[in-house]
């Protein structure tokens, strides 16, 4: 099995953008131009030390459908590929944190960046520009936002910013060390919704591990051991503890919420599958096993003697991933009746109990169930 406790930085990051003193990257702001797109944006940086992204996207009339507005800098960024497996990793804050089109974009093995970028390999020769999706917290003070790597895709639709095939599915679209090691163009995205937009970026970078341990201190530590790296649908993305409860600040979301005692009666934010950098039910189509974020057991297979579509209107019902008892592998769970507290048979706490009039109802915090199985880790 293969976890990782970090005690110290043991690769440095390779920084991408950043905005203060002689080092300011150049970004210049592009507006949709396509069939009288209406999107408008602007891009500035304060003296503050940061950059200044700010918009709204708008339908483009003749299409009925969202435009796009970005930031874009050219150049000759540093050899990243050492950090190949990692994350790429924004320091920022935002005053529309419900905004659900933010993007991330960079280019390499391309010799047309721009046309790359545009194109999103559905057009010849449109490869190298990879795409991936991220949410940004509320709050006053600037946050790291990680990316995995392997959630980055250069087959995307130019239309919606969709990623038409994902890395999960089809290696042959995730960066790799050489895509890393030449990059030639970065991309802040607000496309595929509607809305104001307002980003402020301290620095952009590519890290390949979390600086410090993030597991909750050893009385509230419930777990059997770290909560796995790469964790599946974006879970690992989520790096802040965002529960209504204190907690270690440098915990993650799965680690304060599937293993921090002082969590235990509470979940993580409802509808969180949803999330534009999640969204569980574009990443389903069939059958799908659910594993434990820590120790790898299987958990649930779903959807069982029902439709994908009852799956996600059960789910949509409660707000979090809902199980029914013949999804349940019941050897590996733990439900405690009483109180509704559900746990792994490692310990491993997954979220609650809530039976209805249809009959045994689990409804399970995803980032507690997005594990990699036992047997493929090494």
């Amino acid at each position: 099995m293969r976890v990782s406790l970090i005690f110290g930085v043991v690769a440095a990051d390779v920084q991408l953008a950043s905005f203060e003193g002689s080092s300011v990257t150049k970004f210049i702001e592009l507006n949709d131009p396509v069939m009288g797109g209406e999107s408008t944006g602007s891009w500035n940086v304060d003296s503050s030390g940061f950059g200044v992204f700010d918009g709204e996207v708008k339908d483009v009339p003749k299409l009925k459908a969202p435009g796009f507005i970005k930031a874009a800098a050219d150049g000759s960024f540093p050899d990243a590929s050492g950090e190949d497996g990692g994350d790429v990793v924004l320091s920022v804050r935002t005053t529309t944190p419900d905004y659900a089109g933010f993007r991330i974009a960079f280019a390499s093995g391309t010799a047309s960046p721009s046309y790359a970028c545009a194109g999103g390999g559905s057009i010849p020769l449109s490869r190298g520009c990879f795409k991936a999706k991220f949410s940004v917290p509320a709050g006053s003070e600037f946050t790291d936002v990680r990316v995995p790597l392997s959630q980055f895709s250069d087959k995307w639709s130019p239309s919606t910013g969709e990623q038409t095939s994902t890395c999960a599915d089809d290696k042959d679209v995730c960066p790799t060390a050489s895509t890393l090691k030449g990059i030639k163009r970065v991309e802040v995205w607000a496309e595929g919704a509607d809305g104001k937009v307002h980003l402020e970026i301290q620095s952009i970078k590519v890290s390949k591990q979390q600086a410090v341990s993030a597991r909750p201190p050893t009385k509230f530590d419930k777990c059997s051991g770290p909560v796995q790296e790469n964790l599946r649908y974006g879970i690992s993305g989520r790096t802040t503890p965002t529960v209504p409860v204190t907690v270690d600040a440098n915990e993650t979301l799965a680690e304060a919420v599937c293993c921090d005692t002082r969590t235990s009666a509470n979940a993580e934010p409802q509808f969180l599958y949803e999330a534009p950098d999640i969204q569980l039910f574009s990443k389903i189509d069939k059958v799908t096993t659910f594993y434990d974020s820590v120790c790898g057991l299987p958990l649930f297979r779903a959807p069982m003697n029902r439709s994908l579509e009852d799956f996600k209107t059960d789910t949509e019902e409660h707000g979090w991933p809902s199980f029914r008892k013949e999804e349940a592998i019941m050897e590996n769970l733990v439900t405690d009746t009483k109180t509704g507290f559900v746990y792994s048979k490692c310990g491993t706490h997954l979220g609650s109990y809530l039976p209805d009039a249809k009959g045994p109802r689990w409804c399970m915090d995803l980032s507690c169930v997005s594990g990699n199985p036992a047997s493929v880790l090494v």
